[in-house]
């Protein structure tokens, strides 16, 4: 039998050490990198292509765990993700459930309930579900956010890169009074408050290219253009 490779995505270092050891004391197993947060994890991924990736859902950088996922998956086709948890959160259950992944564990389980759930993520349509009630199986799935239209992508975009209404104006050859309809869709559709916010969001979801500016950065410069939506 083939030896199963295995990813440690966990801020906690105690706990991702903890974790490579005990999976070390079988040599079913090979733990082949270790992440401190979900950037660093896509990484490794797609350097080592584990079989599984045991992955913390609370982790630095992990801020839209659905993105993160379909990332991994990207980055290591193949690739069973088992995700690590210490609460029971029916709505991130029911947002991962259709991504594919392999299964929820709770922090607390046992080394062989551990040792069996990592076998088992092996087969292709498995899913381990331990130490989750019923309710967070049964529940139904979040709302999705709505896709934004061409031009609220390109507004958001743009104002992901500092410019403010006016700026956004000029750019698109549109009124200021068109942008700020547009931001006020994109709130709606992606639940958000702020232009912060929806920059971020939009990020987090594919929707835009990450801005070139550092997020500190960018903060900075929504504050030099104070304005509503």
């Amino acid at each position: 039998m083939d030896t199963i490779r295995i990813l440690i995505a966990d801020d906690h270092t105690l706990l991702r050490n903890a974790l490579a050891e005990i999976l070390r004391t079988t040599d079913e197993f090979e733990v082949v990198a270790t992440a401190g947060s979900a950037p660093e994890a896509i990484r490794l991924a797609a350097e080592h292509q584990p079989d599984i990736t045991l992955l913390d859902i609370g982790m630095p950088g992990n801020a839209h765990p659905p993105t993160t996922v379909r990332k991994l998956q990207q980055a290591a086709p193949g690739n069973g993700i088992l995700v690590l948890t210490m609460h029971d959160d029916p709505q991130l259950v029911q947002a991962l459930l259709p991504l594919g992944i392999r299964g929820f564990l709770h922090k607390t389980v046992s080394h062989q309930a551990l040792f069996a759930a990592v076998r088992e993520a092996t087969t292709p349509g498995s899913r381990i579900t331990l130490s989750l009630s019923a309710e967070s199986l049964a529940a139904p799935p979040p709302p999705a956010p709505g896709p934004l239209s061409p031009r609220e992508a390109q507004v958001v975009e743009l104002a992901a890169h500092g410019l403010s209404n006016y700026q956004i104006a000029r750019r698109l050859d549109i009124t200021e009074g068109t942008v700020k309809r547009h931001m006020r869709n994109i709130f709606d559709k992606l639940g958000v408050g702020s232009r912060v916010e929806a920059a971020n969001k939009s990020v987090e979801l594919g929707l835009i290219e990450p801005p070139v500016a550092a997020p500190k950065r960018m903060g900075r410069r929504y504050r030099e253009y104070p304005e509503s939506a």
